[in-house]
């Protein structure tokens, strides 16, 4: 009975996620890759503290492919300058300590990814499209 329900949730979840990509701007598509990796670690969290480790792999290898997949992919290297590359090698070592976290079971090493996500997230989240726009004219 609760089975049939959490797949409709989860069918809902995923429309709800594929209409909003559909109709994102490059900006709103970071803040969500942003949010997908956190959820995942928050899910690799849950499965690591409820001792599932199949749960926490899948979870670990979500965040994993987001940040390498999504969020490392999106780095313009040639005119994004210092940021971009200061970027993509954090983002190098977030992939590297969720990959320690799987292997040790490393709490501490989750906390760290997800603390320095959301230091990264913060920031596009104060970015505006405008102000975008505006430092490129």
């Amino acid at each position: 009975m609760f089975g049939s329900a959490r797949n409709a949730i989860s069918a809902y979840q995923k429309v709800g996620v594929d209409a909003a990509i559909e109709v994102a701007d490059p900006h709103r598509l970071i803040l969500l890759l942003f949010a997908g990796a956190q959820a995942a670690i928050g899910n690799a969290r849950a499965a690591m503290k409820q001792q599932q480790i199949a749960a926490k792999g899948e979870a670990i290898s979500k965040a994993v492919d987001i940040i390498s997949n999504g969020l490392k992919v999106s780095l313009d290297l040639e005119t994004g300058g210092e940021i971009a590359g200061r970027l993509d090698a954090l983002y190098d070592y977030l992939v590297l300590r969720l990959l320690r976290a799987n292997l040790d079971n490393d709490l501490a090493a989750l906390e760290e990814v997800a603390g320095l996500l959301e230091e990264i997230h913060g920031a596009w989240r104060e970015i505006s499209p405008s102000a975008l726009q505006q430092a490129v004219a």
